[in-house]
């Protein structure tokens, strides 16, 4: 049975589900920030996923990545999988500005939480909802 690291369930907001993987807001608005995080258990790197699996998450993240790139108009979209604290495997998707606090450095250590307001999630949700089932096929909304 697929369950969320608790440090996952801590820092996002549940958006909803594509056909592999959960889709995650980090609860920070300084930056729009998904994370994708493939519902399997016990898999800790995105080799270590079934081969048609590996080809489903890169498709969603593909469809992710165009889709937040258009959403946000971004400059640089940087995508990654540390996995440093949180063994659970998950995939960043941060979009970058080069007026964005911590530009052009890395996110991780250096920019500042700043939660979303109760107003500001509903709203970023809600887009986020409506904009992932009109351009990615399977998406089912929380």
């Amino acid at each position: 049975m697929f369950s969320l690291h608790p440090q996952l369930i801590n820092d996002t907001i549940q958006v909803g589900d594509l056909p592999l993987s959960r889709v995650l807001l980090m609860n920070n608005a300084e930056l729009p920030w998904l994370i994708l995080v493939p519902r399997r258990e016990n898999v800790s790197e995105w080799y270590a996923l079934e081969a048609i699996d590996q080809q489903q998450l890169h498709t969603e993240s593909m469809g992710i990545s165009r889709l937040m790139m258009s959403l946000f108009n971004g400059y640089k979209l940087n995508t990654g999988a540390l996995g440093n604290i949180v063994p659970q495997f998950h995939l960043h998707h941060i979009v970058r500005y080069q007026h964005d606090s911590v530009w052009p450095h890395p996110v991780w250590g250096k920019i500042e939480t700043l939660a979303y307001s109760e107003a500001e999630k509903y709203k970023i949700v809600s887009e986020l909802q409506l904009a992932l089932a009109q351009e990615i096929e399977g998406f089912t909304p929380y």
